[in-house]
């Protein structure tokens, strides 16, 4: 009897840690749940209105670029907010924006997201938070084939030459930083640019590689200087109001996945910027040689 009472009693208290253990799991198993389908603030208004802001330039050839014949927006940040609103079950609303404007535009609330290939420099982070990078890309000179002055990249930085620069992209704290003889200036405008060189003001004005592109592809008079030696390396990312990192670590999530499931290549492939593209290294040198003309 004793034995059987003793069997018992261990019975019981084994059913009872049972329980017990069973309890625990399911209650973590609950956490870990709500955690996994957490959403932020920005994302469940986002969800709620059915609309994805997206904050872009659409002046950026290959990027975010309003052709000017169809009318239509084209380039790799439109097919991937494409593809983040329909992660996110939403539509696309396009917020035009510059340079000069974006952060203000992104702090005022104006979007919900910056989706044009922002460059990624330390002045900005102070007053935006960014997403993992997906582009990186270096500096190009632009000039016109009857200069009479500037043959390559490295003539660029001499007495009487005059560079211009779209004001508050990367290329102007760029310019000022590196330039010790040539007269830097700059423009609001990205077309103001290939104005100041066609008409003589400038010299030449510094882009990067999209935009580089787009000056070969599409103006006759156009020359591109690409340094012998790459210059500085500056990525891209997305750019969100600072302060939210359940959105930030959901946009990271979404750039993590298009370079994983092939969405970023495509895209890049698309539009002509697969050097550029952060899916495998792949040297840009090779696609803009110096002095090349399309």
């Amino acid at each position: 009897m004793r034995q059987q009472a003793g069997s018992t009693f261990l019975i019981k208290k084994h059913m009872k840690n049972l329980r017990l253990n069973l309890t625990l799991l399911c209650l973590s198993a609950l956490i870990c749940t709500q955690s996994a389908f957490a959403i932020s603030d920005r994302e469940q208004s986002i969800r709620d209105s059915g609309i994805l802001r997206v904050c872009i330039w659409p002046d950026y050839y290959s990027t975010s670029y309003k052709n000017h014949k169809t009318g239509q927006l084209e380039g790799i940040d439109i097919s991937l907010s494409l593809e983040f609103a329909k992660d996110l079950g939403v539509k696309v609303k396009y917020i035009s924006t510059h340079f000069g404007v974006f952060m203000q535009d992104i702090q005022e609330d104006h979007c919900d997201i910056a989706m044009f290939g922002v460059g990624i420099t330390a002045s900005r982070a102070k007053n935006i938070d960014y997403s993992e990078p997906y582009l990186s890309s270096s500096m190009y000179g632009v000039t016109s084939k009857t200069n009479p002055i500037l043959a390559s990249w490295e003539e660029i930085d001499q007495l009487g030459v005059v560079v211009t620069v779209q004001k508050g992209t990367y290329m102007e704290n760029a310019m000022r930083s590196s330039l010790k003889k040539a007269e830097l200036t700059t423009v609001t405008h990205s077309n103001q640019r290939e104005m100041e060189v066609r008409s003589g003001r400038a010299d030449v004005f510094i882009s990067d590689y999209p935009y580089g592109q787009k000056m070969l592809q599409v103006y006759d008079w156009a020359r591109l200087l690409t340094p012998q030696q790459a210059t500085e390396q500056i990525e891209y990312a997305y750019a969100i109001k600072k302060g939210q990192p359940q959105w930030l670590a959901r946009i990271n999530t979404f750039v993590q996945a298009i370079k994983a499931d092939g969405r970023l290549k495509q895209a890049a492939q698309k539009n002509n910027l697969l050097p550029i593209a952060l899916i495998q290294p792949q040297p840009q040198q090779s696609q803009l040689k110096p002095n090349s003309i399309n």
